[in-house]
């Protein structure tokens, strides 16, 4: 089967799905990368992956490599578009061959009436003439399925899919153990500070927490537009001596923090598209409490399972679950370890890269698409932004 993703650049979420689906289709595999990586990325020290892999073509290089992607495109017996222009799946969709889009959730932000007839013209556009075609979704986010219905886009055609980001495997005896030699229980917070991550949040939290007495760190890792108001809320409330801001560091030395961590604390709103930070905390046998707008965590999470899930802003829910786990050791370390479980077994992509192979032969030989009742690739139904009660 020969398989093609055209994106607009490799990055390193997306590498470890691309390394799993060329070894399964023995070299049948080209990521079509149709940007450079952008020069800000590189000036924070990210790697040039569209020059380190055999099996990336890049149609800014030349014409015959613009060409090649192109051919590529309508010959493939699979291809995956992302953030891409039409043009690559217009004429494989003529000729009726099978497609899968790749997307985060359209409407981050709502739909309003001001906004509605804009995003109906790009959803007939971009989406609903195709819809007669052998097209289908991979969402990289639970809330996708829901936003492609609005225009009757994609209905029953929509499968979990997300991020993959490299999972580890450890010993999460080794894991646990590491956290148990802290001195007092460490809460983690780790993203860039924006108001719609909320870094805040946390800040509210550990107020509250040493209020009532509780022993505890919490440090937070990363920087922007709000790093300023973090260190003078800090200040004002007296929380020094149980918060740490530990600035920008490589995703090596986040893992380590993670994996030293006892909870994770993910508190972004409905503007985090995916959130592939959920994927290497629980891969950490961190306990996690994450908000329910998080495009990663209806998938990923089972609430009171493998980790707990809260309400969007509510903090009186956040505050309750953290301090539930702050109690319990035994459950911090069962959903830690449950976790940790859930990525090592399942939602990892070497069993994402099987089951799309699997899908995919099956919709090719006109068979049922459903094959799998739960992770990638089994079908996603639709999830709207208030189901979490």
């Amino acid at each position: 089967m020969q398989i093609t993703f055209i994106s607009n650049y490799l990055n390193h979420h997306q590498l470890p799905i691309c390394l799993a689906l060329d070894k399964l289709t023995g070299g049948k595999f080209t990521f079509v990368a149709t940007t450079p990586v952008p020069q800000a990325r590189l000036n924070l020290g990210y790697h040039d992956m569209n020059k380190q892999y055999p099996f990336v073509l890049t149609t800014y290089d030349s014409a015959e490599n613009a060409r090649l992607a192109q051919a590529l495109a309508v010959k493939s017996d699979v291809v995956i578009i992302g953030s891409a222009p039409d043009g690559y799946i217009t004429q494989r969709l003529k000729q009726r061959k099978l497609t899968f889009r790749y997307c985060e959730r359209f409407y981050k932000q709502g739909l309003t009436l001001k906004r509605f007839p804009r995003a109906a013209a790009s959803a007939w556009l971009h989406h609903g003439r195709f819809m007669r075609k052998p097209i289908h979704m991979l969402c990289a986010s639970a809330y996708t399925a829901a936003d492609c219905a609005v225009f009757g886009n994609y209905v029953g055609r929509t499968y979990k899919w997300g991020y993959f980001p490299q999972v580890k495997q450890q010993n999460v005896d080794a894991l646990l153990a590491r956290k148990r030699r802290n001195s007092r229980p460490v809460l983690l917070w780790a993203g860039r500070m924006l108001d719609w991550k909320h870094p805040e949040a946390a800040i509210h939290v550990a107020e509250r927490l040493k209020k009532d007495g509780v022993d505890f760190e919490l440090r937070i890792i990363g920087n922007g537009e709000l790093e300023k108001q973090l260190q003078t809320w800090i200040r004002q409330k007296n929380l020094e001596d149980c918060v740490r801001m530990l600035g920008s560091m490589s995703p090596e030395a986040v893992r380590d923090h993670m994996e030293s961590a006892d909870i994770f604390l993910f508190t972004s709103d409905f503007n985090e598209g995916w959130g592939a930070v959920l994927n290497e905390s629980m891969n950490s046998a961190c306990a996690v409490v994450a908000s329910h707008a998080i495009g990663s965590a209806p998938f990923l999470l089972e609430d009171g399972q493998n980790g707990f899930i809260y309400k969007n802003g509510d903090e009186n829910s956040l505050y309750a679950r953290v301090a539930q786990l702050l109690k319990q050791p035994e459950l911090r370390e069962t959903l830690g370890r449950n976790a940790y479980q859930t990525l090592a077994e399942k939602w990892n992509a070497d069993v994402a890269a099987q089951r799309f192979m699997a899908l995919s032969q099956a919709l090719l030989d006109g068979k049922s698409d459903d094959l799998f009742v739960n992770g990638p690739c089994s079908k996603a139904k639709i999830l709207k932004n208030g189901w979490y009660k």
